[in-house]
């Protein structure tokens, strides 16, 4: 397995070295963000502010080397624009973040200032530039053809990038309503790292299912699945899985009910 770990991790270098150094930066801050959380008392909004830098470095992270990874298969792609794009402004953004945890401030929602109104607009034109990039490099995924891979893998990439984009964009909701919880003023559980809230309907939740579509379909078909009809019917059921949980968000209804309130409820 460690044999196997380091030989993509020289495979993925070899594909694209800016995303593959910009990648591993971003996840070596990931493990400075999950100390601070045991060494900084600062909290926002009831959790500790380093979550949300780590939580974004993570995310960053693996966005970065996946992409890396999947544009390596395309014919006449010009790697380099995207590259920069993904650098700067997921760049810009994890830093605005990281800037903001340390100040004990939101980053999200925050337009309580001038400066801090436009440069949370920033972030969400960052990420939908992004997105509108990754979607284009899904339309050359459905566009061309890949004779040297299995259809089945091909076909996850393709619905993997599909739901990433659709629900990178229901970042758009929770940035209408100001706010990710549904039921209350963002609100935040101590449930493991995601803090998703056990009260109320949480938006993130259906965020990061679907986002996380980009890295987990193709890997279950590739390793697991090797089918295409299968792979298919998967990523419907999981595009459902995410629609359902916003659905449920947005009803007001968290994913993870607090054992404690429902005991004082009955």
């Amino acid at each position: 397995m460690v044999e196997g770990i380091l030989n993509f991790i020289k495979e993925l270098k070899i594909r694209n070295e800016s995303l593959f150094y910009f990648g591993l930066f971003c996840l070596s801050l990931s493990i400075l963000f999950i100390v601070l959380t045991k060494l900084a008392t600062t909290q926002v909004h009831g959790v500790n502010a380093w979550f949300k830098p780590f939580k974004f470095a993570v995310s960053i992270g693996l966005f970065a080397w996946t992409m890396a990874w999947y544009c390596h298969y395309l014919s006449n792609f010009n790697e380099t624009p995207f590259n920069w794009v993904v650098i700067i402004l997921f760049g810009f953004e994890l830093l605005y973040i990281t800037y903001q945890s340390s100040q004990g401030q939101m980053s999200h929602f925050n337009i309580s200032t001038p400066t801090y109104s436009m440069l949370y607009s920033l972030m969400g034109l960052a990420a939908t530039i992004v997105t509108l990039y990754t979607a284009y490099i899904g339309l050359l995924f459905f566009t061309q053809t890949f004779p040297d891979l299995p259809n089945y893998y091909i076909w996850a990439i393709r619905f993997g990038i599909l739901i990433f984009v659709v629900f990178s964009f229901e970042g758009a909701l929770m940035g209408s309503r100001m706010n990710h919880s549904v039921g209350a003023i963002n609100d935040n559980s101590n449930w493991f790292i995601v803090g998703w809230s056990k009260t109320v309907g949480d938006l993130r939740v259906s965020h990061f299912i679907g986002m996380h579509a980009l890295q987990l379909l193709p890997f279950l078909s590739f390793y697991i699945f090797k089918n295409t009809k299968v792979t298919i019917i998967i990523s419907l059921l999981y595009a459902v899985l995410a629609t359902t949980t916003l659905v449920q968000a947005l009803k007001g209804k968290p994913i993870f009910q607090n054992t404690e309130t429902t005991k004082m409820e009955t």
